[in-house]
């Protein structure tokens, strides 16, 4: 299984205005692709999609830009992952009536813990393990 740049640059994006959440303020696109290493041109689709499923919304104006629609706490790896491709783990075997149903059952099963794994990934604990590895240092 191998997800796109366009999912990774999704959630970087996300963790970038999870970030800046607590001021309030919104951040503008060159900003974020900068501090995220994400192309400027190619982040503005991104923050539409995300915008049109809720996750981000935008501010237009001299201090305009994108924020989080929503509390850090309450977006998920899962969230960003199905804004971008829909179903976060998918196989034809699921539905083929031609495949063992032993094996259709493993495929949902796996389909279950990568489901239950991002939506436990909620942005305000990446923003914590973020701050944790930067108080760290090394002798």
């Amino acid at each position: 299984m191998k997800l796109s740049i366009k999912s990774d640059y999704g959630v970087r994006a996300v963790f970038g205005l999870s970030k800046h959440y607590g001021t309030g303020k919104a951040i503008r696109i060159e900003k974020l692709a900068k501090e995220q290493g994400i192309p400027a041109n190619y982040l503005v689709q991104i923050l539409l999609e995300l915008k049109n499923h809720g996750i981000v919304t935008s501010q237009r104006g001299k201090e305009g830009g994108y924020l989080l629609a929503k509390a850090p706490s309450e977006v998920s790896f899962g969230d960003v992952l199905r804004c971008i491709h829909g179903t976060i783990f998918e196989t034809p075997a699921m539905e083929d009536g031609e495949v063992h149903q032993v094996l259709r059952n493993s495929w949902v099963q796996l389909q279950t813990v990568l489901d239950e794994t991002a939506n436990k990934l909620t942005f305000d604990k990446l923003i914590v393990m973020a701050q944790g590895d930067q108080e760290m240092y090394y002798i």
